[in-house]
């Protein structure tokens, strides 16, 4: 299955909920409240992860805390362009996170572009970031931090 992933919500902004959503002939979401961020990005930075290397990070998990209930059955992602230029690092990052249980997904499989309004992922996302449908999963701090 080919899928388009799209967020609501800034993950870089410390203050608003992200929501990640997904959608083809599936549909589904993830909600990082506010404070979760807070708490992960503190715990990063306590680390000595540079700043813009957490909100990354945390994009990366939160990408595949979506997946990773349907890994064996993607074929293509194609992710929003959320932030150019650190298309590499995503997904290095999310490729090493899904071959810890899928060892041969393709590095070809992940792709970035621009994923529009129209899109039904961005529907998912941006209905999840405003409370009118709800995340198949609230991710924790534990969650996030345990994935970055």
């Amino acid at each position: 299955m080919d899928i388009e992933i799209d967020q609501s919500g800034r993950i870089e902004v410390l203050t608003v909920d992200t929501a990640l959503g997904f959608s083809n002939k599936h549909q589904s979401a993830v909600l990082i409240p506010a404070v979760v961020k807070k708490q992960v990005s503190g715990r990063l930075f306590d680390r000595g992860v540079r700043p813009k290397l957490v909100s990354i990070r945390m994009f990366a998990a939160g990408l595949y805390l979506l997946l990773e209930d349907y890994l064996p059955h993607i074929g293509m992602l194609t992710i929003d362009r959320e932030f150019p230029g650190w298309e590499p690092e995503i997904r290095g990052l999310l490729l090493g996170h899904i071959r810890s249980r899928y060892a041969r997904f393709p590095t070809e499989g992940i792709a970035f572009g621009e994923i529009g309004k129209a899109s039904r992922a961005h529907e998912v996302a941006w209905q999840t970031y405003r409370g009118k449908r709800p995340a198949e999963k609230a991710i924790t701090t534990k969650q996030l931090l345990r994935i970055c």
